[in-house]
């Protein structure tokens, strides 16, 4: 036994010395070139570098000393405790500075653009964990499992909080390669009026209700700008999974410390994802319905199913597979007797999901159209409502609804296996990022099984089994898809399976084990703290600030940028206000001649950046990506044809270019649909008239010149 502690104590050594090392190396990296002092430094990066080694140093001796010396452990631990005693409530105060405090130094100040390196920040990580844990022990004891769980998972979800709402300004351009038009995606919902456009005309959105809805709920805000939108953006990132955690352990809510460490490490697991909201709160509704009485859990049910149907079709059998796997697991079958009315009830309610995500969802949406009057024909011959076919009404109709949609949505757009795998669009794949995700829970939930400390009989393994067997293939394939594989986000209903398998296993034998630091194996705790780190590092290496664009130049220099690069950051206000002006210029100026399209950056319209403006609602950007994916001629004959007849007297994109990629370059067959379908026909048809680059915008005006695009289009 005293070998294996030794072992223990010198791979922990190791470990920390490899950071101790790697975070120096960064260190220099940084400071290295910036003067002529010993070397390269500057006196001030050559004092920091070597107070930096130092500290280090120190640190690492002291490590050596507690873990082999256990008189110094000793000595430490007496003197640490007297000196945390006597702070009395101003360790607590001590504690929530410290606590903030990377989040300060990487999020809100330069150094956070500077210090991007990962072992510096994991290095941060560890020390800010190993005081906090300090500080909030308590007893004579130096520190415990519980407080080190509960320091590593709070300092692990601050990271993940800030990463969601780190776009929260008010920038009016987009922050992505959608992000802007998302914005106005939620927009028309409750707030149309802010657009020139007939009254009596739909404007046609790319997005399923449920995603709109959510989306547009700050929008019944008069006057709401961007940078409100986009904290309502960044909280739904976040409140979605807080909710589900407080609703799915509320019996945990007489241990209020308890139960804020598994809400947060339910955000922190679904964070893997993320998983788009609307999902998240359908599985809200089935954790209520949950153990809850028939006449309160049959609605949720219903409720559950149907928001889950109108946000995406392939989530319509999920709330009810997930309050099945709940309920089935609530039943001892010790004595069938018993069992019978848990599994009348399992049954009962996943009726009632099925029902709501499929006749439910069905009858509303048949209502809507009976009560809605016809479309006019201007608004029937939109591209928007074109759809194409190659296949006849037979074959159409050969299978029932949703295979039958399942099947076409497949078939539809190409499948990229090899993303299933490490590649450039997603460095690990998504297999592996898979692995790293769900291993840890799933060693946990493996070994108290096999241990009896939850003990499930066959029917109880089968009817978690198979459900999660089902949710991971079907998300392994919609991630193969085109378009996907960037993240885990597809595999939504099998991390939220898994989610309420732990849940189950956690009431039913899993606290007492995983809280009692002397029951549970150290290989396992190893395993619990590697599932957070997992879930952490992302976040952790993501979050800065973008709003030192005035300070560019100096943290170009220490970032070590290549000639010609520079660190992504928001222009200076001179920038975007000059870039403003010079499309409000160009917008005036082609209305008189004819409609201008906002192909991308429609939010300039939404929040008023740009005005006077009638609304073309067609060829928004991610419509025409989706389409450009599954090859839609027919779609684009029309897309074409308007460009061919410059309808469009002025067209604002993104910067439009026409190199053809392979799969080595991150999402190249994304890129090729785009220039194939999109940028190769406008750029023929028009051509670029002023190229805003610091702002991502490009004006693009008619060819003044009549060319010959028949060769040029697919």
């Amino acid at each position: 036994m005293k070998s294996v502690f030794e072992t223990r104590k010198t791979l922990i050594a190791g470990a920390l010395a490899w950071i101790f090392w790697q975070a120096g190396n960064e260190f220099h990296q940084i400071a290295w070139g910036t003067g002529v002092w010993l070397g390269e430094f500057s006196p001030s990066w050559g004092i920091l570098f070597f107070g930096f080694v130092a500290v280090c140093a120190l640190l690492w001796i002291g490590l050596l000393a507690l873990l082999f010396n256990e008189r110094a452990v000793s000595s430490f631990t007496r003197l640490v405790v007297r000196f945390r005693n006597k702070l009395g409530i101003l360790r607590w105060v001590l504690w929530l500075i410290i606590f903030l405090s990377p989040l300060y130094f990487f999020q809100f100040t330069s150094w956070g653009v500077v210090f991007q390196k990962e072992y510096f920040r994991i290095l941060v990580w560890i020390l800010i964990v190993c005081i906090l844990t300090v500080l909030s022990s308590s007893g004579e004891r130096l520190a415990g499992w519980r407080s080190f769980l509960a320091a590593f998972m709070l300092t692990a979800s601050l990271f993940s909080v800030a990463l969601s709402l780190r776009l929260v300004n008010d920038y009016p351009f987009s922050q992505g390669w959608s992000e802007g038009n998302r914005l106005w995606d939620y927009s028309v919902m409750f707030g149309r009026e802010r657009y020139q456009y007939p009254p009596d005309k739909d404007i046609p959105v790319f997005l399923d209700f449920g995603r709109q809805f959510i989306g547009a709920l700050p929008f019944l805000i008069p006057n709401l700008t961007i940078d409100m939108a986009r904290l309502w953006v960044g909280m739904i990132q976040v409140i979605p999974y807080i909710l589900l955690g407080t609703v799915l352990f509320r019996f945990e809510a007489g241990n209020k410390v308890l139960w804020l460490l598994l809400i947060l490490w339910t955000f922190l697991f679904l964070k893997q994802g993320p998983i788009h909201p609307p999902l998240v709160i359908s599985a809200v509704m089935v954790a209520l319905a949950w153990r809850s009485p028939l006449w309160i859990a049959i609605p949720l049910m219903l409720g559950a199913g149907y928001f889950a149907q109108v946000s995406r079709f392939t989530w319509m059998f999920a709330p009810g597979m997930w309050i099945f796997m709940l309920e089935i697991t609530s039943a001892s079958f010790h004595d069938r007797k018993a069992a019978a009315p848990f599994l009348k009830r399992a049954i009962l309610l996943a009726f009632f999901g099925f029902l709501g995500g499929v006749l439910l969802a069905n009858l509303i949406s048949a209502s809507q159209t009976l009560l809605q009057p016809a479309a006019s024909p201007e608004v029937i011959s939109t591209p928007m409502a074109v759809t194409e076919t190659e296949e006849s009404a037979e074959t159409q109709n050969r299978y029932p609804p949703f295979i039958q949609y399942v099947i076409d949505s497949t078939a539809s757009q190409p499948l990229l296996w090899y993303r299933l795998l490490p590649n450039s669009t997603y460095g690990t794949g998504i297999l592996l990022a898979l692995l790293y995700a769900v291993v840890p829970l799933a060693v946990l939930l493996f070994y108290i099984t096999r241990k009896k400390i939850w003990q499930l009989n066959a029917l109880q393994k089968l009817s978690l089994l198979l459900p999660l067997v089902a949710f991971l293939v079907v998300g392994l394939i919609v991630s193969a898809k085109i378009g996907g594989g960037g993240d885990l986000h597809n595999m939504d209903m099998f991390l939220i399976g898994l989610l309420f398998t732990g849940t189950a296993a956690w009431r039913h034998g899993g606290r007492e084990w995983v809280l009692d630091e002397n029951k549970i194996p150290d290989l396992l705790k190893a395993v619990i703290v590697f599932s957070i780190v997992n879930s952490s590092m992302g976040p952790l290496q993501a979050i800065r600030s973008f709003e030192y664009g005035e300070d560019i130049d100096r943290i170009n220099v220490l970032t070590d940028m290549p000639f010609g690069e520079t660190v992504e950051m928001l222009p200076a206000q001179q920038v975007i206000d000059e870039a403003l002006q010079i499309i409000q210029t160009e917008v005036d100026i082609a209305r008189a001649q004819g409609e201008i399209l906002f192909l991308d950056q429609r939010q300039l319209l939404t929040f008023g950046y740009i005005t006077d403006v009638k609304l073309a609602p067609e060829y928004e950007k991610k419509l025409l990506m989706n389409e450009a994916l599954g090859d839609k001629k027919a779609y684009f004959e029309t897309f074409h044809a308007d460009l061919a007849a410059h309808r469009f007297s002025l067209i604002i994109s993104e910067p439009l270019r026409s190199p053809v990629k392979d799969s080595s370059f991150q999402f190249g067959e994304e890129n090729n649909a785009w220039v194939k379908w999109v940028s190769i026909p406008v750029l023929c048809y028009y051509e670029p008239k002023i190229a805003l680059t610091e702002v991502g915008v490009q004006l693009l005006v008619p060819r003044a010149e009549p060319v010959d695009c028949s060769n040029q289009l697919p």
